[in-house]
């Protein structure tokens, strides 16, 4: 009866494809596409961060070129008013930089210095919530009262004085290549203790389960038992903070910008261009700062928006 069987060796196996589908079946996906504000917000971060990507390809000018500024198109209003002229669509500063091109590399400035500063966070609040929960005891409480001292200081005044030490620190030549690392420091340390917290108390109650009990009798390491075991029962909490506090990282940015201590003139983020422009509101050249706020807007209110949902589907008791 063997010998009838036939079996196409050929065939390759699909565990992926098998999986793909069943994510693409998944409450996660059926619930997201059913959801118009979470399709909308995603579609329209898609699309800011595709074009900011693509910043040298859609702009008709380069706003960190100098050579590219011209003063006699210093203020010109949007195109499609009475004084506005083409390519200028959305206008002219004051060096004559054209906001739409400005907004789209401060767009890209002011997402990459958001998610980096998100990633860094992360990293930094998992290792401390890791050891801590895992640990215990006076490493425990070490950790903890570090995380304590930084949340009594206010963010940005934290953000501020790290910026200023290491412009400081760095020569003059030097700052401007390195403030977006600086801005992405500053950030991340202010805000890694609230994921230390989460992962701190789910490692706790992680820690007294059978899996991790019997890792601990085969005598694995403790990094180990923490990366391979633990971990991946605490990044749900942790993924949905993510995404809420990467609206927040990225208005940190902008305020800090607007404030003068974050992205130069010369490699303007969207707050950048919002504290240059706002100089120039009641002369009428209304503008130079209306746009760059409204993209501001747009991405936060986006991010905050599928932040929600993603808690609200992650969140079993919600549901």
């Amino acid at each position: 009866m063997a010998a009838d069987v036939e079996v196409d060796a050929s065939a390759p196996p699909m565990p992926r494809f098998a999986r793909l589908k069943a994510f693409l079946d998944g409450d996660l996906v059926h619930g997201f596409l059913h959801t118009p504000s979470a399709v909308i917000s995603a579609a329209v971060l898609l699309l800011i961060a595709l074009s900011a990507l693509a910043a040298p390809l859609l702009s008709p000018q380069d706003p960190f070129d100098l050579t590219q500024l011209y003063l006699d198109k210093a203020e010109l209003p949007p195109a499609w008013t009475e004084y506005g002229e083409m390519p200028y669509l959305l206008g002219t500063d004051v060096q004559g930089r054209d906001i739409f091109s400005a907004i789209l590399y401060g767009s890209r400035i002011s997402l990459l210095i958001g998610v980096a500063s998100v990633i860094v966070s992360v990293l930094i609040g998992i290792s401390v919530g890791l050891t801590a929960g895992y640990f215990g005891g006076k490493l425990d409480n070490f950790l903890m009262r570090v995380g304590d001292l930084v949340l009594s200081i206010p963010t940005l005044l934290v953000a501020i004085l790290v910026s200023a030490i290491f412009r400081e620190l760095l020569p003059v030549s030097l700052r401007d290549v390195f403030t977006p690392a600086i801005l992405t420091l500053s950030i991340a340390i202010t805000s890694w203790v609230q994921y230390a917290r989460i992962v701190r108390a789910s490692t706790m109650v992680e820690a007294r389960k059978e899996y991790v009990l019997a890792a601990r009798i085969l005598k694995l390491p403790s990094h180990r038992i923490m990366t391979a075991h633990i971990l991946p029962n605490v990044m749900t909490a942790v993924l949905v903070t993510a995404t809420l506090n990467l609206g927040l990282a990225i208005l940190a940015e902008a305020t800090l910008s607007f404030l003068g201590v974050g992205m130069p003139i010369t490699q303007p983020s969207l707050g950048t261009l919002i504290r240059i422009g706002n100089q120039y509101f009641f002369s009428g050249s209304w503008w130079i700062v209306l746009f760059p706020a409204l993209q501001l807007s747009l991405i936060i209110l986006a991010v905050n928006l599928l932040g929600d949902w993603l808690r609200d589907a992650l969140n079993p008791k919600l549901r």
